[in-house]
């Protein structure tokens, strides 16, 4: 239990340091590489900082047997550290005065790069948000999400045929100063979103994000593709027909079919304007540089543990104006505390990596996080019937809850080795695996309930939900060894079955090496148990978890995705052929299903689309290759001094520079 493993491990205590802080004391120092910035070193937690109430700390050692004083002082620190997480909240430490104008935020798993074109995880894209900015992107307050322009003066006139996007820039928008740029401020012109969208197209980048663009732009795909085949670098010189400054604020953009969500392909993170001369520069090391036009910079790095975000000295002036819905409590409050203000409000950003969500908890309880997210084993310890405890309230502690527009998905790789197949032996075998995957437990033992269990690949608050869909794969242990049994897997000598021609049978489950994934992977060895099937399970970094799932070899898994845009084609496009290597986890590869994909990429939401998703939804579980889960309900609490907050309506961004500090 993580509970217990935490307090043995002896990191709670008046001179004991912080899991972050023992991290960066045995890591290198990054400094971005930037002569002007500090490099910094993990500190000792302050005197006086103890986890545990004064009254409950053991007293000196008594005479009896070492053993049992030891397993006598556990206990004790056990008892005393659900005092203070469960009942006795209102006996926690005063919360230390906050850093005046400096926001304290954490995020729960380490960042991979910061690099735009490379982005392949929430967190990163998170972080990026805040350092990058696109041609359009989302209005804070509106629900359901509403595009708007960003470094767009303007949204886009498109042309009758949806063929033709002109976009007209913005003036007086300005790189962050870098080495890189000079001394000289560096505007941005329509030349820096051709080479911005050229480059996620750069076959040597790989880019998982690569398919916001592909078949999209007249000429960009054969400009990659050449590249490709004949193993030179991308041409970011060359002519691309689809792409065009007409003058340094004017870019027209053709496609070569009318695409319906084009414009929120261009709201995303991973489309952050950069400028050529940086990326040339940094070649490489781009990831560790992000050098963007967003309301803040990134001015110190500790890899994997802290990161600092300073307010952007060259951002333009932008004014807090957005406009709240008429019934929407929560946003009219953030619009009274923040129009007209100046954004960003708040100079400096401290971001922690807290990977341990007891550990985040007690950290807002000491008033060292300013926003939290609550995780899904503190959030029914704090909550009642999904309202704060009293003791909270009063402490003026905010809260806000929300469903995720995200899927968890179990996943199955149709290639595998004793998985893979097309014949109806092996379908068999991958539907019975899915159907002892028991969501209903997943979201009582591991969300604590924090979770609404949605079959369908498209989530709630997402264009194309269907609410009311039925899964074929629900869970039966029964009929899965019944299936199992009609296709010849009989179980050996040892108890578990076998592949029908006798071979070995095994499940290899992956997943990452954190948090509370090794809890996933003991529900999916419990529910192979069921049925006498053999399973391993595999512990990866998520880094490595993600490229492996990339290249193909990640059998099974539970994988998850949430909303880069507000429509469904956003989630179906996560089990399209094409993107093998990037979003398909799984590698699904099935003709009539990308047929199905692409039609369906053509049309406007409505009924005949909805229609098609439905057929592609089942066609995955009729080949056994995904069975999708639920989505989580998330409880963020801020402290009282914490103004505008509003939990953005796609995950990716961030609310950090709507917000202000008491």
């Amino acid at each position: 239990m993580d509970f217990i493993r935490i307090l043995s491990s002896g990191r709670y205590g008046n001179t004991s340091m912080s899991t972050e802080a023992r991290r960066a004391g045995a890591q290198a120092h990054v400094a971005v590489g930037r002569p002007d910035i500090a490099l910094w070193r993990g500190k000792p937690a302050r005197p006086g900082q103890a986890l545990i109430p004064a009254c409950m700390a053991v007293s000196a050692p008594i005479a009896i047997p070492i053993p049992i004083a030891i397993r006598l002082r556990f206990l004790a620190l056990v008892v005393a550290f659900f005092l203070v997480l469960a009942s006795g909240l209102a006996h926690a430490a005063v919360p230390e005065p906050p850093s005046a104008r400096v926001l304290h935020v954490e995020i729960p798993v380490q960042e991979t790069t910061l690099d735009p074109a490379a982005l392949q995880d929430l967190y990163s894209a998170q972080l990026a948000s805040n350092l990058f900015e696109g041609l359009l992107t989302y209005d804070y307050l509106a629900r359901p999400a509403k595009l708007v322009p960003l470094l767009a003066e303007r949204m886009p006139t498109v042309s009758a045929d949806g063929l033709t996007w002109l976009f007209h820039l913005r003036h007086g928008v300005y790189f962050a100063a870098d080495p890189a740029l000079g001394s000289a401020k560096r505007e941005v012109h329509a030349a820096d979103f051709i080479f911005t969208l050229s480059r996620l197209m750069d076959p040597a980048l790989h880019s998982p994000y690569a398919f916001l663009l592909e078949g999209k732009i007249v000429g960009l795909d054969a400009l990659a593709a050449r590249a490709a085949k004949l193993g030179q670098p991308f041409d970011y010189q060359a002519r691309i027909p689809g792409m065009e400054a007409l003058d340094p604020f004017t870019l027209r953009v053709r496609l070569n079919k009318p695409d319906p969500n084009f414009g929120h392909a261009l709201a995303q993170p991973n489309l952050g304007v950069m400028a050529a001369e940086v990326v040339r520069f940094y070649g490489d090391q781009i990831g560790a540089h992000p050098v963007g036009t967003g309301p803040y910079v990134l001015t110190r790095w500790v890899r994997g543990s802290a990161l600092t975000l300073d307010a952007n000295p060259n951002y333009r002036l932008r004014l807090w104006e957005f406009e709240p819905g008429a019934l929407d409590a929560v946003a009219q409050k953030a619009a009274r505390e923040m129009h007209g203000k100046r954004i960003p409000a708040i100079p400096r950003i401290e971001v922690r990596v807290i990977e341990e969500p007891q550990s985040a908890w007690l950290a807002f309880q000491r008033g060292e996080l300013d926003v939290l997210f609550l995780n899904n084993k503190i959030a029914p310890v704090v909550l009642r019937d999904g309202v704060l405890l009293p003791e909270l309230q009063q402490r003026g502690i905010q809260h806000e809850q929300t469903t995720d527009p995200e899927i968890l998905y179990s996943v199955i790789n149709d290639s595998a080795p004793m998985l893979g197949g097309t014949d109806r032996a092996h379908i068999a075998l991958r539907r019975a695996i899915l159907m002892v995957q028991d969501d209903q437990e997943f979201i009582r033992v591991i969300r604590k309930g924090q979770a609404l269990h949605l079959p369908y690949p498209i989530p709630l608050g997402v264009v194309g939900e269907d609410r009311h869909y039925r899964s074929m794969l629900e869970y039966d242990p029964d009929a899965a060894n019944a299936l199992l049994d009609a296709f010849g897997f009989r179980p050996g000598a040892d108890g578990y079955r076998r592949q029908p021609d006798g071979g070995p049978l095994t499940v290899n489950y992956w997943r990452r090496n954190e948090g509370e994934t090794r809890e996933y992977e003991e529900l999916a060895k419990r529910g192979l148990d069921r049925i006498h099937i053999r399973f391993e399970g595999h512990a990866v970094p998520f880094s490595d978890l993600l490229k492996a799932q990339r290249n193909c070899q990640v059998p099974m898994a539970l994988a998850s995705w949430a909303a880069d845009y507000p429509d469904g084609d956003d989630f179906m496009q996560l089990f399209y052929g094409p993107n093998t290597h990037s979003n398909n986890v799984g590698c699904f590869q099935n003709a009539e299903w990308d047929a199905l994909y692409q039609r369906s990429a053509t049309l406007d939401a409505g009924p005949e689309r909805d229609a098609l998703y439905h057929r592609m939804a089942r066609l995955l579980e009729v080949d056994g290759v995904v069975k999708v889960s639920h989505s989580r309900l998330r409880h963020m609490v801020m402290q009282p001094r914490v103004l505008g907050f509003h939990k953005t309506a796609l995950v990716a961004i961030t609310e950090w520079p709507f917000l202000d500090l008491q």
